[in-house]
């Protein structure tokens, strides 16, 4: 009988808790109108040089670990190729990601600079079996 008791409290707090969770998700506040804030323009120069250093970074390294990749496949260590590759891309993805965030950044705050485009070529390969 006890136990039924405290089964039931624990029950009957858990739905008064996950209730108010619920109330409280319910009022957030709505999404801004799109327009940038002044703080993100104020800061474009400051992420637009970031971005370029990443990208000076990425043009540097990418022929080496190019290198390294080959090297890994004529040697027949497909795994560490395949390793390398898939670091390649990720790397390609991510300066990808952020050249269209410096794009979306200036298009908004209406400033002009070079977007940091760095040329970066693919992988030497494809999928390594």
């Amino acid at each position: 009988m006890f136990r039924k008791i405290i089964a039931g409290t624990a029950v009957a707090g858990a739905l008064t808790l996950g209730m108010a969770g619920m109330a409280g998700a319910a009022t957030t506040t709505p999404a801004g109108s799109g327009t940038p804030s002044a703080a993100v323009c104020a800061r474009a120069a400051t992420i637009e040089a970031r971005i370029q250093k990443y990208d000076a970074a990425v043009t540097a390294r990418l022929p080496k670990a190019e290198a390294r990749e080959a090297e890994a496949k004529a040697a027949g260590h497909t795994r560490l190729a395949t390793f390398i590759a898939n670091r390649i891309t990720r790397v390609q993805a991510r300066e990808t990601k952020l050249n269209a965030l410096l794009a979306k950044i200036e298009a908004k705050c209406g400033t002009t600079g070079t977007s940091g485009t760095s040329g970066a070529t693919g992988n030497s390969g494809g999928t390594v079996g």
